[in-house]
């Protein structure tokens, strides 16, 4: 018997495949793996702080066997949330990720950079958009409206919270999720020298 994928709340049991879909969606859209030797850096930065610190905001999709295939991950405020990942989750992680003593010169180097400045997060052009999101798919439940069905389960969460509007940071590369977060409302936010990405932004409400 063949059970329809669904959407439910991440629980524990989902960390391995929590971690292993944010490294085959991470550059641009596509597999990361061969940028990064230690395949838990990524999610130690995107993933894992996420479900740990803000649980009641973290969904998966179900493939119907019980197995993650896709997730959404929110916070409902990110400059709280920025606070206690520097001082709940950086401590627990900074043994196997030093600071970095010097300027990038790998990816993972660049990344490690960013898993210690987590105050990157909050920027004064943001302060409407007080939540943020991640959401990640692997390719073969792409297209098929799960996307659209997990943004709308966290909208859900945040506006039941009390949460006005939301934003997401994107690498400006993966033109095919730009085109994705239009269809759902998202709208561009200025914001300073913001790099090779872009900040979109958009209610909790229906747009």
């Amino acid at each position: 018997m063949t059970t329809e994928p669904f959407i439910r709340p991440y629980r524990p049991s989902d960390r391995a495949a929590l971690g292993d879909i944010c490294v085959r969606t991470a550059h641009a859209g596509a597999d990361a793996s061969p940028l990064y030797p230690d395949p838990e850096l990524l999610p130690t930065i995107f993933a894992y702080p996420y479900v740990e610190l803000e649980p009641d905001f973290a969904f998966v999709l179900d493939d119907g066997a019980g197995g993650a295939v896709g997730y959404v991950l929110g916070v409902p405020d990110t400059a709280a949330f920025a606070g206690r990942f520097r001082t709940a989750w950086l401590p627990g992680v900074s043994d196997r990720y030093p600071a970095p003593t010097g300027p990038a010169t790998t990816p993972a180097e660049e990344m490690t950079g960013l898993l210690h400045t987590p105050e990157r997060m909050v920027r004064d052009e943001l302060t409407g958009f007080p939540a943020h999101l991640h959401i990640d798919l692997l390719p073969a439940w792409q297209g098929r409206g799960h996307g659209r069905a997990l943004i709308g389960t966290l909208l859900e969460a945040l506006r039941r919270h009390g949460v006005p509007a939301v934003h997401l940071c994107m690498a400006q590369a993966n033109t095919p999720a730009r085109a994705f977060y239009d269809r759902l409302g998202f709208r561009p936010l200025a914001v300073d020298d913001p790099g090779p990405v872009w900040y979109l932004g958009r209610p909790t409400t229906a747009p």
